[in-house]
């Protein structure tokens, strides 16, 4: 049984001044993964977050949050969600607990052991009791992730999250979010413009260009037996070869390169055998998230 978005956004447009930001933007976000948001230079993801989080009215269509609608039901919906747009604001001169405890005063029913069970979660049960002046980037972004999860939202929104984080940090950050989706269940939704650390982090990836989605992409799929992957074949006669795939297969010195299914591949070698051309190797040929991203976007740069 299919489960219900935890995100819908349907047909969302933002228009300003007669010029479109967002167009017709359709899209559903499963729970329980985090879902990367890609896109060149003014795409429009920004503008997207803004609008699922209430700092930006929507111009046409709507957002559903668990249900809610973001338009009519703002603050159902809003209950739904942690967010850090931008940077992680805190009051500098209290402790990391003092600002957790001031933030859960916002939202019912969050108790002292919530508090202590968030800190812990993130790693900064250490530190928690030093003034947040005294914590770096990394252990002010951890304590963001926190206070955006005190409430047990089902859906965490992070912009640009990476920004300013050395590798460490990148992968401290990583790490916390795919346990946040293990262990919490919550469904992370984030943008960046790390291609390599998007691949590592996401499990969907959703592309748009000029205000418009272009592509989604499932990175963590298993293959099936039916679904079509590039397949190398490294042989002594790449001509031949191509000339018995009939135009199916690409040259690529003395590689041929063709799209099969799993079942196609020792069929394929068999012929290439039987009909005397020598096969030294087969490899399937990986696409990184950056070659794919870059296909779909014609090289754009990203933002």
């Amino acid at each position: 049984m299919q489960q219900e978005p935890v995100v819908r956004l349907q047909g969302v447009s933002k228009i300003i001044s007669s010029r479109s930001l967002v167009s017709d933007l359709t899209l559903d976000i499963s729970p329980g993964q985090v879902f990367g948001f890609l896109g060149p230079n003014g795409a429009g993801k920004t503008t997207t977050i803004r609008m699922m989080v209430g700092l930006m009215s929507i111009s046409k269509g709507d957002i559903f949050i668990s249900g809610h609608s973001v338009k009519n039901e703002f603050e159902q919906a809003i209950a739904q969600v942690g967010a850090i747009v931008e940077n992680p604001e805190m009051y500098k001169f209290l402790t990391g607990y003092q600002n957790l405890v001031h933030f859960a005063r916002m939202s019912p029913g969050v108790t002292k052991e919530r508090i202590a069970e968030t800190i812990e979660r993130v790693g900064l049960t250490a530190r928690i009791h030093d003034k947040v002046k005294t914590y770096s980037l990394g252990m002010r972004q951890r304590l963001g992730v926190a206070q955006a999860i005190l409430h047990r939202p089902k859906l965490l929104v992070l912009d640009e999250p990476t920004n300013g984080l050395d590798p460490q940090g990148i992968r401290e950050l990583r790490d916390y979010l795919r346990l946040l989706t293990h262990e919490e269940g919550i469904t992370v939704f984030v943008s960046s413009h790390l291609l390599s650390e998007m691949e590592l982090m996401c499990d969907t990836v959703a592309i748009i260009q000029n205000g418009k989605l272009i592509d989604v992409r499932n990175l963590r799929d298993e293959q099936g037996s039916d679904t079509l992957v590039e397949v190398a074949f490294e042989v002594d006669d790449a001509e031949r070869a191509v000339q018995l795939m009939e135009g199916e297969a690409v040259i690529q010195g003395k590689v041929i390169v063709m799209s099969l299914s799993r079942e196609q591949i020792p069929d394929v070698n068999a012929k290439l055998v039987r009909e005397g051309v020598q096969v030294y190797g087969i490899r399937s040929v990986t696409r990184t998230l950056e070659d794919q991203f870059l296909q779909v976007t014609g090289g754009g740069g990203i933002g």
